[in-house]
């Protein structure tokens, strides 16, 4: 494979909904969608939309709702022999959608026990590139000997984003994460922290672009101009395509534009799945 990434996996229910609802209030979705989720089964749909032989490592449910998005997963290509299967539902989320792009998410996960590696018939799967959600440290830890480019997609700040941090290659992280991790609300100022133990960091920041730290360089980035319609599933297909990037090696700088454009095309779009960007649509934006 290209890219494994490793970590969570839900069923989303999205619903248009013209403002966030108020105590009592019922309200009426204008549009409903119904599709996979969760930050690392996202990425590796986004590194396969864009060319990449990618695989994902996670829980699905033998239920309805995990039967919907394992077949999601093999539409996409994605290799899923190392899915993990078993009686427990599914993780399901409700998205909220509002008329600005902005949204609230729910998502509800029965089961509350990491998973534990299992033996793997021909040993550990192997990759170019590793990308992990936090959501399953125990599968990621298993996986961290790998001596390939190992990425961590830090959205907010837990158990598992704080095992991994500082044990990858790659902390790629939200400006939330930033702040939940060193407290304030000053990005600079974590960016300048996290490097002091972690190879490479990039915070992103939404509409304001990213900063990043990568040895003795730094820098910023401008996030790309779009008219937000949906902002859930930006930051996996951010992460996706970053480590697709890096699969593909490209430079630095390219990297950075590529991932940025992803997160950007994913926006445009209704609901985080089919909001995924491929390459002939990523290279548009690219282009303009």
């Amino acid at each position: 494979m290209d890219v494994l990434c490793v970590g969570h996996a839900s069923y989303d229910h999205v619903f248009v909904v013209p403002h966030h609802p108020g105590p009592d209030e019922k309200l009426v979705a204008s549009v409903r969608i119904g599709c996979g989720g969760g930050p690392a089964a996202n990425a590796a749909v986004t590194a396969a939309r864009l060319g990449c032989r990618t695989g994902f490592m996670g829980y699905l449910g033998h239920d309805l709702h995990g039967q919907l998005h394992f077949d999601e997963l093999v539409r996409e290509g994605v290799d899923v022999r190392h899915v993990i299967r078993a009686e427990w539902p599914t993780p399901v989320s409700v998205v909220l959608v509002k008329p600005d792009g902005s949204r609230a998410l729910v998502n509800h996960r029965a089961r509350t026990e990491f998973l534990k590696p299992a033996p793997l018939e021909g040993g550990k799967p192997g990759a170019r590139v590793l990308l992990f959600d936090g959501h399953e440290p125990l599968l990621a830890e298993s996986l961290l000997d790998q001596a390939v480019p190992r990425v961590l997609d830090a959205g907010s700040l837990h158990a598992g984003t704080e095992a991994l941090m500082f044990r990858v290659d790659h902390l790629v992280c939200s400006e939330t994460f930033a702040a939940q991790w060193l407290g304030g609300d000053d990005p600079r100022r974590a960016l300048a922290a996290l490097a002091e133990q972690s190879p490479a960091v990039v915070i992103t920041l939404g509409a304001r672009g990213l900063i990043w730290r990568r040895g003795s360089e730094t820098g910023q980035l401008p996030a790309f101009p779009v008219a937000p319609v949906d902002t859930t599933g930006a930051g996996d297909a951010f992460h996706g395509a970053y480590a697709a990037g890096l699969a593909m090696g490209m430079a630095w700088s390219e990297l950075l534009r590529f991932a940025s454009a992803a997160g950007a095309a994913c926006c445009a779009v209704l609901g985080a799945r089919p909001g995924l960007p491929d390459r002939a649509s990523l290279d548009r934006w690219l282009a303009a």
